[in-house]
């Protein structure tokens, strides 16, 4: 550590310290007669500010009677007096300056840290607090003020960061939990607050209060344990009796009353509550005891006599065929539409020669849309195509005629 100087009568002074408590004192240039090399151990003597008094009863002493160490609250820190061993001397006063590499305890919390930690029943708790100060300063934790208990909570310092550690948090975990960071009479503190949460009680209690027409009433009362934490509200949900399924009608509804409308009339309702906070819904739910039964009106319904209609029908076509000229060698569709029922079967004919069967035709009929194909055409299909409709109310046909005029294209 760098060597501080100062002047005084007689001679020329030097301090350095040698380690902590402990200082060493001597002339640099020769001093008068009587004067030597001064060792002074412990907390440094003589410290005043200066053109200060010496403390109360203290006077200077020769070096058979050592001195005595003044209280180290004495004096302010940062000055030195000296006094001469041999001779009454003049008080001799040296600035000295704090360690170079001395550095106060500082506590740098996390961010996520500087507002309530919150965690689950069993889970772990693990947190790790950076800290600053040379040389390490001592760290102690304190939980609501009072000790850790070393059964539940390990904690263990390092070089830069202090570390708390729970392996299954409980609800009795919750608190503000303290960090003290100490050094040569410097501390700093940091606070952590941990709350320790579980799933809500069900409600205590739920009744039917009333029903009428589609609509039920109920009434709840909260739960007596509500997990360490606020309720975000209640869940409510209905069943049929004949289904046994549940449905959720409300969802985080903070009143302890409700009304549960449309209804169906004619069925019978049971209803559950659960309480929610942070953790989920509660593990179980208060369910009422009655049935609400949704009742029938005194309605008679009169019936009028119905005359069921007859929609058969004869075949009759809406769209007729239309001539049509096609060119050799490029496929070509006939069209027609028709209505009957029941469904009619459908025949298509050239020059009334039934070509079912050809595949040189594709018949399609669908909905009514009836479709005859003819692929590749050449003069030879020239000629009046028929379409016929029957079913077992009569028949109905329709044609037209198709040419074919030019010269077959080229096959590749």
């Amino acid at each position: 550590m760098p060597g501080l100087w100062g002047k005084c009568q007689p001679g020329r002074v030097r301090a350095r310290r040698e380690c902590p408590g402990c200082l060493r004192v001597h002339t640099k240039e020769p001093c008068p007669p009587g004067t030597s090399q001064l060792s002074a151990p412990g907390p440094p003597w003589g410290i005043r500010a200066p053109g200060a008094a010496l403390p109360t009863g203290r006077q200077p002493r020769t070096c058979q009677e050592p001195p005595a160490p003044p209280p180290r609250g004495d004096l302010p820190r940062g000055f030195l007096s000296l006094h001469s061993s041999f001779q009454p001397a003049t008080p001799c006063v040296l600035s000295l300056d704090p360690p170079s590499d001395a550095e106060p305890p500082k506590i740098r919390v996390p961010r996520h840290l500087r507002q309530t930690y919150i965690r689950q029943v069993g889970e772990t708790v693990n947190l790790q607090i950076p800290f600053q100060g040379s040389p390490k300063p001592q760290a102690s934790w304190t939980h609501d003020g009072h000790a850790l208990d070393a059964q539940r909570v390990n904690v263990r310092t390092g070089d830069q960061d202090s570390i708390l550690f729970i392996r299954s948090a409980q609800r009795s975990d919750s608190g503000c939990y303290e960090l003290t960071m100490r050094l040569e009479g410097l501390e700093a503190k940091a606070a952590i607050d941990i709350l320790v949460i579980e799933k809500p009680g069900p409600p205590s209690s739920i009744r039917l209060l009333d029903v009428w027409g589609c609509n039920a009433a109920l009434e709840w009362m909260p739960p007596q344990d509500t997990g360490n934490t606020e309720l975000l509200g209640y869940t409510v949900q209905k069943a049929d009796r004949k289904t046994g399924q549940w449905f959720t009608v409300l969802e985080r509804y903070h009143p302890t009353t409700c009304t549960i409308s449309d209804l169906i009339v004619g069925n019978a309702y049971s209803f559950r509550v659960f309480s929610e906070n942070q953790c989920g819904l509660s593990a179980t739910a208060a369910t009422t005891k009655e049935l609400a039964r949704i009742q029938k009106a005194d309605i008679v319904a009169k019936t009028k006599g119905f005359v069921e209609r007859d929609f058969s029908e004869a075949p009759s076509f809406t769209q007729p065929l239309a001539d049509h000229t096609s060119t050799p060698g490029y496929s070509t569709q006939l069209f027609c539409s028709v209505r009957a029922s029941p469904k009619p079967k459908i025949i298509w004919m050239k020059n009334n020669m039934d070509i079912q069967g050809d595949p040189k035709y594709r018949a399609l009929s669908e909905q009514g849309v009836c479709t005859l194909e003819i692929r590749k055409p050449s003069p030879f299909d020239s000629g009046v195509y028929t379409c016929k409709a029957i079913n077992v109310l009569g028949e109905a046909s329709v044609d037209c005629r198709l040419e074919v005029k030019g010269k077959a294209s080229a096959t590749h």
